[in-house]
């Protein structure tokens, strides 16, 4: 089981006069720590050697109010570095860094305890301390630490992988697992427990004398337990318990007599020594009196004890003595009287927090009345620090109550009346007061909190008991003074108290306002008062307390009584602040996404603007998780109300997808539409680009061949001339005849390369003429006037015409649509799905799919069945659409898209790789 680990100061870097680092050896309410130098370099550093070699599993530091490091790095070795032993090599190895608070928000005015969990094997440990945080107490840019703990296993016996114990065969056997979350926190559940008495918080807490007796008290009651002694162990640990309020109360009284001696006021630290003897004696006496000790006689403790350098009580390396605690006899009855043992005084004075002694910088707080240890209200790690504060010099002694006041003290810390109220609160609670009486009032004003949790509780069973038939006014009042209760203790720190005024609020929502027909009236005063505070509650740092909140606002919000209002969405949508907590950030856009789930859009008082609005401004928040939530809504929103959703977002092109948010976002949209993802529509584009590629060169192919075909038919038809001419030309054997030349140079005059037409007439101007009119292959933009060819009119319209900014494209037939009238377009969904382009082509003047292919545009937009919305068509459809080489249009027009050098008429119209053509 890991525990506390004995360790001395090796070295450091520096310190100023009276701050050594070997202060960090003891562990106490006075001890002042270390402070390094007055405007000292940095980083700083301090190197501790532990006891013995150990498994470190936990450190904890506790930091200076205002000398606070920015960043403290951790490093261990198994033995000193050469620069302390020049014969040795080995170095420091890093374990990692944490950063500090700054401490603006206490007004440097506690202390920061920081607990690291590790897992590192060495002997060896060195802290590295870089630049102070700047503020208007530290005039001298210095960096200190109060103390430091050291908890983990020795090395040599860390691997339990071997040993056997008892309780585990017993677990093993009895199908116990250790890692059951029933058991965490226990000392039998987890073989990695941490006992609170090895906590840095303790010592820092407890008088050491009184820790010593805790500790021994402890161990005994662990033995009682294996001896199955449960009467004597449960006396034990309520022992325990009293005496760490003892021990508080002692270190706290310590402090006070320092800081008396420091100011030079003797009389006032003559006057707490002797009240800390009176009190330590009377503990001693109610030990002994309960069977604890066999007398107080045997216990021989000076009044001030040398403080001793950290040991764990366990380890036989640095065990030190101790105060002895005789063991009682076996024949102490275990079932004596279960009253408390240690009587607990009232403190009748207040401490004020402006310190000026150095040597009591870290005085424990002062204990409450209560006989229960504050611990089991808190875990160590959560338990405030506060700085040191000194007592005003005018103070008075505190009287000692009597044993019968203390007997009284039976609940969660509740010793007698709560206490008065001030005028303050008089006046800020008359309305309460009247309504509830002063009493109860007095109890939620109170400084213990469990008087705050009696006062929530019986104020909601006064409510509860209220019969039906009570007058609407005094039924109102109560209300409006529950209400104002509950608004101050929504803001409390403690868990149970903050739970307690939950359940006041759910029965006053749910139960007690449709009970006296009170309206929505009160049910709109109820929410309206209470629902800010429970929304800054969402960012408290305690992740319970976080949880809790956001539940009860969600569970509030789905009331019918409250849902009615629709007041609870309204405060949601609100903007995110930019100075906000990240906890803040995170839980109010988390119960946004959980109640649009739950409400909805309709009635809900979520409306598509206030939600896309808040939606697209988290996006640019620094919070990771914010901004993975808002996409998470937007993609929601989408499935509801698509077109409207497309009205707050950016267009979706490869400039926005270059943002990884708005590609999820996009991506999103095409998985709920059922369309592909933009990955998938390129790898479609890729597939299908290989696919024209290949049946190109398969034309190609196919035309050389026939060329290959009509050449050779030709040089057959020459050499039957020849053979009839040969006779002729016997004379001159020698001659060969000159092949003739291929009359393919003049082909394409006279030739429309679009839709294949033949005339005399197409000279230069009746080409332009052709295609500026009649061509029915191609047609002029309405909004650039640019004659372009129907087959490409898609693409022009989205990236070359001058209008090109007013369209977008739909996703579903894939054509230019007019921007404000795309999302009509896409509600109505009238327009017929395109299909890829290795399945179908698509007209942009009759909107409908064909087959793929060249020749099939030409089949569409020429024949007798084709397109009906091409305007250029005739009535006239006779003429030969073929030039007389039969397949010569289809060799050109292809021979053009395979190269990369297209070839232009004479007419003076230039074809672009975009199919775009321009009158000269």
């Amino acid at each position: 089981m890991p525990h506390k680990i004995g360790f001395v100061v090796v070295s450091s870097s520096g310190h100023e006069d009276g701050f050594s680092a070997r202060e960090l050896m003891i562990h106490a309410p006075t001890v002042s720590g270390w402070r390094s130098p007055r405007f000292c370099p940095f980083p700083q550093e301090i190197v501790l050697q532990t006891v013995e070699r150990c498994r470190i599993r936990k450190l904890q530091l506790l930091v200076h109010q205002y000398m606070i490091s920015s960043k403290i790095e951790f490093y261990v070795s198994e033995s000193l570095p050469e620069y302390f032993v020049p014969y040795q090599a080995e170095r420091f190895r890093r374990l990692g860094y944490v950063s500090l608070c700054d401490n603006e928000k206490t007004g440097c005015k506690a202390r920061e305890l920081k607990s690291v969990y590790v897992d590192a094997v060495g002997q060896f440990l060195k802290l590295i301390f870089h630049q102070n945080h700047v503020n208007k107490y530290n005039v001298y840019n210095q960096v200190a630490l109060v103390a430091i703990n050291i908890i983990g296993d020795p090395a040599d016996f860390g691997d339990e992988s071997n040993i056997t114990s008892r309780e585990k065969l017993v677990d093993h056997y009895l199908g116990h697992n250790p890692e059951d979350p029933a058991l965490e926190g226990t000392y039998a559940g987890r073989s990695d427990y941490i006992s609170p008495l090895d906590d840095l918080a303790f010592d820092m807490y407890q008088d050491p004398e009184v820790a010593q007796i805790i500790r021994r008290l402890d161990e005994r009651k662990r033995e009682a337990v294996q001896r199955e002694r449960y009467d004597h162990a449960k006396k034990l640990k309520q022992a325990i318990a009293d005496l760490q309020k003892v021990g508080e109360r002692l270190g706290r009284y310590e402090v006070e007599k320092r800081c008396a001696v420091e100011k030079e006021d003797y009389d006032l630290a003559k006057e707490k020594k002797q009240q800390m003897a009176h009190y330590r004696a009377q503990v001693y006496e109610q030990l002994a009196l309960h069977g604890l000790l066999q007398g107080e006689s045997e216990v021989q403790r000076p009044l001030n004890l040398p403080l001793q350098p950290l040991a764990h009580a366990s380890s036989p390396r640095c065990r030190k003595p101790v105060p002895s605690l005789p063991q009682p006899e076996d024949t102490v009855l275990e079932n004596q009287l279960g009253e408390p043992l240690l009587p607990e005084q009232p403190v009748s004075y207040t401490l004020s927090p402006a310190p000026k002694c150095s040597a009591a910088d870290q005085p424990p707080p002062a204990p409450g009345p209560a006989l229960q240890s504050t611990a089991e209200a808190l875990p160590y790690d959560e338990r405030p620090l506060p700085a040191a504060r000194k007592q005003p010099e005018n103070a008075l002694a505190e009287p000692e109550a009597s044993e019968a006041d203390a007997s009284d003290a039976r609940r969660g810390g509740l010793a007698g009346q709560p206490e008065a109220l001030t005028e303050k609160a008089l006046r800020e609670a008359s309305a309460a007061i009247d309504a509830l009486g002063e009493t109860l009032v007095a109890g939620a004003y109170s400084k213990t909190w469990s008087c705050r949790e009696d006062a929530l509780l019986a104020l909601y069973r006064k409510l509860m008991e209220m019969p039906a038939g009570t007058p609407k006014e005094d039924a109102k009042n109560m209300l409006r003074a529950s209400v104002f209760l509950i608004r101050r203790a929504i803001k409390d720190i403690v868990t149970s108290v903050f739970h307690a005024c939950l359940k006041l609020l759910k029965m006053l929502l749910t139960q007690y306002i449709p009970k006296h027909k009170l309206g929505k009236l009160e049910t709109a005063h109820c929410v309206e008062r209470t629902l800010p505070s429970l929304l800054a509650r969402t960012g408290d740092s305690s992740s319970r307390l976080r949880v809790a909140a956001c539940n009860f606002i969600q569970e509030m919000a789905l009331c019918k009584e409250v849902r009615a209002l629709q007041l609870v969405p309204a405060y949601l949508v609100q903007p995110l602040k930019a100075n906000c907590s990240a906890h803040l950030a995170m839980s109010q856009v988390d119960l946004l996404a959980r109640l649009l789930r739950d409400l909805g859009t309709e009635g809900s008082g979520f409306t598509v603007d206030s939600v896309m609005k808040f939606a697209v401004r988290a996006l640019e928040h620094r919070v990771y998780e914010v901004r993975e939530t808002a996409v998470r809504v937007i993609l929601d929103m989408y499935t509801r109300h698509q077109a409207l959703v497309l009205e707050y977002l950016p267009p979706d092109d490869s400039g926005m997808r270059r943002n990884l948010l708005y590609k999820t976002i996009f991506e999103g949209f095409a998985r709920i539409d059922g369309r592909p993802s933009h990955a998938e529509i390129r790898a479609q584009k890729r597939a299908a680009t290989e696919e024209a590629e290949k049946q190109k060169k398969e034309e190609i192919k196919a035309l050389q061949g026939q060329l290959a075909a009509l050449k050779e038919t030709q040089a057959v038809a020459e050499g039957n001339v020849s053979d009839t001419e040969k006779p002729r030309h016997q004379d001159s054997p020698g001659r060969k005849a000159a092949p003739p030349d291929v009359p393919d140079s003049h082909f394409l005059d006279n030739l429309c390369i679009f839709c294949g037409e033949r005339s005399e007439a197409f000279t230069e101007e009746g080409l332009d003429l052709h295609y500026w009119k009649h061509c029915l292959m191609l047609t002029r933009c309405g909004h650039c006037r640019q004659v372009v060819e129907i087959a490409s009119l898609t693409e022009h319209l989205l990236t070359e015409c001058d209008s090109r900014d007013t369209f977008r494209r739909c996703y579903r037939c894939r054509e230019a649509i007019p921007k404000e009238e795309l999302p009509r377009h896409i509600q109505a969904k009238a327009c017929s799905p395109a299909k890829s382009e290795k399945l179908a082509n698509r007209c942009p003047l009759c909107h409908e799919n064909f087959a793929p292919g060249e020749e099939a545009w030409k089949a569409h937009l020429m024949g007798p069945a084709g397109c009906t919305m091409n305007l250029r068509k005739t009535h006239v459809l006779s003429k030969a659409q073929a030039p007389p080489h039969g397949k010569g249009p289809t060799a050109a027009r292809s021979g053009l898209k395979a190269s990369s050098k297209i070839p232009t008429p004479k007419g003076g119209l230039s074809k672009s790789s975009s199919r775009t053509y321009c009158r000269r």
